[in-house]
């Protein structure tokens, strides 16, 4: 039972407050009223008479003030029969307008009156988070939100202090679904609590979610995949570095490289072979070689075996080879592009002297020496057509004869060397004489080794390059090139030259040549030929 002094209180409030309510800003209006003299006496008689009062433990008087004032005005709001006795309920339901306003009341909220056990603000169409100040009414037991347009997380954890909460209603919200619908909090109130809340699964969505996942996700899960696995294997060069096979490509990256392989980016054809310019991926220029015919596995097997040794080749006379591509019925090795042209071009095209054709033997020489000594099993092909030059002039062995190379017999070893000593005679008599390989099957390459024996050694003027301005000294050198070319390609003889004397030669005609040519040099009786060449 109130005391006649707060009875003229509430009465006060009332009037108080409903002259605010019609003022342009209740919010102003309230910070206008200050709480009369005898107030405070009546708020400590108040704490005596109930110490559980929120108030009591406060000393702000200006916040209790207005709080007792909106106390007063939303218990007439919300249709208590005794205001003066008692203000058992709020209840704002469909009132949209005045709803917000009482929950912006932080103060109010803050001494909330104990006898308050219930608070409804259904269907107001109130928008933003969960009121949680209403949660200050720990005395409630029941509150309704419903039919609102709330968001965002419920903070189910504030709940627990309401321990006298038995009916809540939180339908028609669009609250963000809860991760915790196993929690006690569930337990303590039925479904209809939370229809078309968002707080808990919608069994409909839930099922589309569970099949999204369990097909969706596998089907997710093989497109990547497939699409990583096509790129693996068949365009490798999307993908960062460290996924690639090194040194290994794929007939669509060549593909890609050569336009589909097109007529514009052919520059040369062979017995099996179309010679293709090429740009990968990241712009780096190349030369693929692309071996068409049908082989069977094992050839393939020693084909890709082979190739993973030309990638380690590693010399300035020799084009650096970047990879392969390896299918029974296309095969390719890529090396590196080299503007220049081949010794062929060059020995037709231009008249190049003595001296630079010691040049390009010597750097071929050393290339072969090269192979001989670190890699054995590697063969080449050495035509002057094959043979490149770079723009310094230095010869590079281009082609490697991938695929028919065995040494694992002495009597093949032997027969692959034998035919490196012929391949360099072949390429010593190109280089000097004046007419040309035209044919280069094994016929004529017989006539013309025929051709220029039969002017040796008297009539070797008619057979070597006029368009050389030869001293006595350089013919004589050419002479005893020519003769060590006609060892190298006799076929009828088991003697040959090693390869190392070969390479002693050609140096020595080198080096004997830049002293020759010295304007210092005075020739003696000792400066013509040679040592004779030794045979085996």
């Amino acid at each position: 039972m109130a005391s006649i002094s707060e009875t003229l209180l509430f009465f006060s409030i009332i009037l108080a407050l409903s002259r605010a309510m019609h003022s342009a800003s209740v919010v102003e209006d309230l910070n206008n009223l200050k709480p009369p003299p005898d107030f405070s006496t009546t708020i400590r008689n108040n704490c005596i008479h109930n110490p559980s009062l929120r108030y009591c433990n406060s000393s702000d008087l200006n916040e209790i003030f207005k709080s007792t004032i909106v106390a007063s005005h939303l218990c007439n709001e919300s249709r208590n029969p005794n205001c003066v006795e008692t203000f058992p309920k709020i209840d704002l339901r469909s009132r949209p307008k005045i709803a917000p306003l009482y929950l912006s009341f932080s103060f109010f909220w803050k001494y909330c009156p104990l006898s308050i056990l219930s608070i409804d603000l259904s269907n107001n169409s109130m928008k933003g988070s969960f009121p949680i100040d209403v949660l200050q009414c720990t005395q409630i037991q029941a509150l309704d939100l419903s039919h609102n347009e709330l968001t965002g997380d419920v903070p189910i954890h504030s709940f627990s202090p309401l321990t006298n909460l038995t009916l809540l209603n939180l339908s028609y919200n669009y609250f963000s679904e809860s991760t915790m619908s196993d929690t006690e909090f569930f337990k303590r109130f039925n479904a209809s609590s939370f229809i078309h809340s968002g707080l808990l699964p919608n069994q409909k969505k839930f099922t589309i979610k569970v099949i999204i996942l369990l097909v969706g996700f596998p089907i997710f899960v093989i497109l990547m995949v497939g699409c990583f696995g096509w790129l693996f294997f068949v365009r490798p060069d999307f993908l960062p570095r460290v996924f690639r096979r090194e040194n290994k490509f794929t007939p669509s990256m060549l593909k890609a490289a050569t336009d589909g392989f097109s007529r514009e980016n052919l520059v040369g054809k062979g017995e099996g072979v179309d010679m293709y310019r090429g740009v990968l991926r990241d712009g780096t220029q190349v030369r693929i070689e692309i071996y068409r015919d049908d082989i069977s596995r094992e050839s393939q097997r020693r084909f890709e075996e082979e190739c993973k040794v030309l990638v380690q080749l590693s010399h300035e006379n020799i084009v650096q080879v970047l990879g392969s591509c390896s299918r029974r019925k296309l095969r390719a090795i890529i090396t590196e592009w080299m503007e220049g042209e081949n010794v062929e071009m060059w020995l037709s095209r231009s008249a190049p002297s003595w001296k630079h054709r010691l040049k390009i033997l010597m750097g071929v020489v050393k290339g072969m020496c090269y192979l001989h000594e670190e890699w054995p099993e590697v063969g080449y092909d050495l035509r002057t057509s094959s043979v490149l030059l770079s723009d310094n002039l230095e010869p590079l062995i281009s082609r490697f004869k991938v695929g028919d190379q065995s040494s694992s017999t002495r009597i093949n070893w032997i027969s692959n060397l034998l035919s490196e000593i012929h391949k360099i005679g072949v390429f010593l008599l190109e280089i000097l004489v004046s007419s040309r390989l035209s044919d280069e099957s094994k016929s004529g390459e017989v006539r013309f080794i025929d051709h220029i024996r039969k002017h040796y050694p008297g009539n070797l003027r008619e057979v070597i390059d006029e368009r050389m301005k030869m001293t006595e000294n350089s013919f004589d050198q050419a002479k005893q090139l020519i003769r060590l070319g006609l060892m190298c390609t006799d076929q009828s003889s088991s003697h040959h030259p090693h390869l190392s004397q070969i390479a002693d030669i050609i140096t020595r005609a080198y080096e004997s040549w830049n002293v020759l040519a010295s304007p210092t040099h005075k020739r003696s009786p000792g400066d013509k030929g040679h040592k004779r060449i030794q045979s085996r």
